[in-house]
């Protein structure tokens, strides 16, 4: 095993004296847009904004969303965007709302009360617990609705049960129940409580993470959905025996419009290839997912104030896309003919200002489909969204994975600041994206204790977190949207170190694994894949190129240096 171990640390120590050598005649490109950025990113206006936002429920149409967009545009104005419609060709900043007739109604809640017969206090009001309201539930009578509770812990226990004129109460996803309790038992609405335990509910015991039912226009429905707190005085009632409770319900359901909100800074030189960076405007929250908002925005004016004031120029175009999570970020680019510009990479904000001292959750970087989707283990961990294990031909090799790490653990180490990573999960706007076979990264933070609850409020967001993802998102923007043959070169040296790194920690978790009992062909399969991920990211470098012509030597040398060492490795399996 020592002399293993001695005979790899020379040929690493080898490969990496040649590396070094090399690399001595490569700037790193992104310290330039650090001292650019770092300066003009003060977090006042994502804050601000974040601030504004998150006093909404915000659903694609409604009242909300509405004024989250215009708000968005308004800003967008004063730094000196052009509504496309009134721009000429020549204008660098522009902006346009695209605008649709929506398939179904919006909604938004107005109010709401829930009490037990008997009690002065009520269990719930919607004036401290917003989210007790299911999405797209309708509105009880003015008077609400009092009427028995029956607790049903089943599904399959309501054909046996007598639930006309009561209110069910089950401890599930209220989607299980609504159909058979409601559409088909004919109960007069449902309650319910399922808290997940990361959001440590015995602790935060007024959070009730939202809920929703499929809109029916024919058999409206009403529902809540209750708090830990709310949960235990129920059920200590119902365990005394019948309980009667008035509910009370008031939302509005109206036609209306779905808003998205397109901003682009027009490159000089390659207009036609874009950077796309998505931010989702719909949630209930602060974090989720106004801190996206806000950051992007004041991403977007400090861009076009650099470019106003000749301190920067764009070769390609950065979009700024603000809208519906994955409908909007989906439905740009399909629609390829509303667009000027190819997209070359897409990076999404979702949740990106946590104070995490409060949170309890960590910034993170959810990578494109690597192995480590596959084979979870070492240092990578999914987060508990959770995520399935993916098969060998789903995997997206890009250099854009290490690019983005590189550029945010550098800000990380500059600020103190924590930057971890994640396995592919998929559920944001990076999904659309990646499922185009586009490049596509997720920003975002996890676990979070009050993920989609009522108390993710302003309180839990730190200007500071947004001042660091934004700086960090905007110096990767401009590395990428100025790249060319020398940022390439940079970059397939930053892959060749991440290759051997990773290699390394793989081969090291492979001997463990064979000496508890794993096969040998096994680990040689774990292996060969991260060889085979990362040559074939140094050959999507090409992306970066600014010339039609471009020198493949670097490539296939650098290719040739990750397949050296990996053979080196498994020779010591």
């Amino acid at each position: 095993m020592k002399n293993t171990c001695f005979f790899l640390v020379l040929v690493m120590a080898s490969l990496a004296v040649l590396s070094c050598s090399q690399k001595k005649e490569i700037v790193d490109p992104i310290d330039a847009y650090f001292k650019l950025v770092r300066p003009e990113f003060k977090g006042d206006v994502a804050f601000n904004t974040t601030a504004f936002v998150e006093q909404f429920w915000r659903v694609a149409g409604n009242t909300g969303f509405n004024k989250t967009v215009y708000k968005i545009v308004e800003e967008l104005e004063t730094a000196g965007f052009v509504e496309e419609s009134k721009a000429s060709i020549e204008e660098t900043l522009t902006y346009r709302i695209e605008k649709r007739v929506m398939q179904r109604p919006t909604w938004e809640p107005v109010d709401a009360r829930l009490s037990i017969q008997g009690e002065e206090i009520p269990l719930l009001e919607y004036k401290t617990n917003r989210n007790m309201i299911y999405q797209y539930a309708s509105s009880t009578p003015a008077e609400g609705v009092t009427a028995e509770i029956v607790y049903v812990e089943n599904v399959d226990d309501i054909d046996e049960l007598d639930l006309k004129g009561k209110i069910v109460y089950t401890n599930a996803n209220p989607y299980r129940f609504y159909k058979s309790a409601i559409v088909h038992g004919g109960a007069l609405g449902l309650i319910t409580y399922n808290n997940p335990d990361y959001l440590q509910p015995e602790k935060n015991i007024t959070s009730i993470q939202f809920r929703g039912v499929p809109y029916n226009k024919e058999i409206p429905v009403w529902g809540i959905a209750l708090s830990y707190q709310a949960k235990e005085r129920l059920e200590k009632a119902l365990a005394k025996g019948k309980v009667t409770v008035n509910a009370f319900v008031k939302t509005n359901i109206y036609p209306s419009e779905e808003l998205t909100v397109v901003a682009n800074v027009k490159g000089s030189e390659l207009p036609k290839e874009s950077l796309v960076f998505s931010a989702h405007i719909q949630e209930p929250g602060a974090n989720d997912n106004a801190t996206g908002v806000g950051t992007q925005l004041e991403m977007a004016l400090i861009t076009a104030n650099l470019i106003k004031n000749k301190k920067l120029n764009l070769t390609r175009t950065l979009t700024f896309l603000w809208g519906d999570e994955i409908i909007s970020t989906r439905r740009y680019i399909e629609e390829k003919e509303k667009r000027t510009s190819a997209i070359n990479w897409g990076i999404s904000l979702d949740m990106v200002g946590e104070n995490t001292a409060i949170t309890g959750g960590t910034f993170l970087i959810e990578k494109m489909p690597d192995p480590s989707a596959i084979w979870t283990r070492g240092n990578d961990k999914h987060s508990e969204w959770g995520g399935k294990p993916l098969k060998l031909e789903e995997m997206k090799p890009h250099y854009l994975n290490d690019f983005i790490i590189k550029v945010f653990e550098d800000q990380g180490k500059h600020a103190n600041w924590e930057v971890k990573t994640n396995p592919f999960e998929g559920g944001s706007d990076h999904t659309p994206f990646l499922d185009a076979d586009l490049p596509g990264i997720l920003l975002w933070h996890f676990t979070d204790q009050f993920y989609h609850t009522d108390n993710d409020r302003i309180d839990k967001v730190s200007k500071k977190t947004m001042t660091n993802v934004g700086i960090a998102a905007l110096v990767s923007a401009y590395t990428l949207l100025n790249s060319d043959d020398t940022t390439k070169n940079w970059m397939i040296e930053e892959i060749i170190e991440k290759a051997k790194g990773r290699l390394t920690i793989e081969f090291d978790l492979s001997k463990e694994a064979i000496a508890n009992g794993a096969t040998k062909e096994s680990q040689i399969e774990i292996l060969n894949a991260w060889n085979d991920w990362y040559i074939k990211a140094i050959a999507t470098t090409k992306d970066m190129t600014a010339t039609s012509y471009t020198n493949n030597n670097s490539k296939k040398e650098a290719q040739e240096e990750i397949k050296m060492f990996t053979e080196n490795l498994l020779k010591q399996l």
